[in-house]
């Protein structure tokens, strides 16, 4: 009778991929910046402008993951300080957002009333650079996903990024619902002037507030 094939050394147990795809959907259905940001980007700009800068941000995972697998984030870890200015840089990011939020016109606010659509590489460097600064991310990364290797596996960056991507598929199908689904709403309401300048100070309001959060929290350290 022939054996059955070893699955690659690469590849952790089932249960630990499914328990780390719990995780990963967890935190994917947890309203974040990332979430805001491809909402207001789809609402504002339309579904092509949501997914590039999704892509963006599925960039950034890819950095963290690449970061984790390679050991250098082990520095964020243990130099609080390089932390702490990857947590203000996020804050102030994200302030910023809220800012161009409330401006019209801009490519952040979420119904503009004229002007052109910015080029896609903008809306890619947005996404991705609210998802290396976003402190969510990269404690989930740091912190959480060497949880599911040993650290004496030889196989242990493999691992790690196998299950960044895991990360990535699972969360996937939630985020290109909420893009499709932003659209629609888009399509429903836009002729309501009132209800553009409502939507676009409600984004202004998530992104002051997690700004908000992330330098109350600091400050209190």
């Amino acid at each position: 009778m022939p054996e059955t094939a070893a699955m690659p050394a690469f590849v952790p147990d089932l249960p630990v991929i499914l328990a780390f795809a719990l995780a990963a959907l967890l935190l994917a259905v947890t309203p974040g910046p990332d979430m805001a940001l491809f909402v207001s980007r789809t609402m504002n700009w339309g579904r092509t402008h949501g997914f590039v800068t999704l892509l963006g941000a599925l960039t950034g995972i890819g950095v963290h993951t690449l970061l984790v697998a390679l050991g250098i984030s082990v520095l964020i870890v243990t130099a609080p300080a390089l932390f702490w200015a990857l947590k203000i840089a996020g804050a102030l990011y994200l302030a910023w957002l809220a800012i161009q939020a409330i401006r019209a016109g801009t490519g952040i606010s979420v119904v503009r009333e004229d002007g052109e659509s910015p080029p896609l590489r903008r809306s890619f460097l947005t996404g991705l650079g609210i998802n290396l600064t976003n402190p969510k991310v990269a404690l989930f990364f740091v912190t959480f996903l060497p949880q599911f290797v040993s650290a004496g596996d030889p196989a242990a960056a493999g691992k790690l990024i196998f299950l960044g991507a895991e990360f990535v598929i699972v969360s996937l199908p939630v985020v290109v619902g909420v893009i499709l689904f932003a659209e629609w709403l888009t399509r429903t309401l836009r002729e309501s002037q009132w209800v553009g300048r409502a939507l676009n100070w409600s984004f202004a309001a998530v992104f002051a507030g997690f700004a908000a959060a992330i330098l109350f929290t600091e400050g209190r350290k």
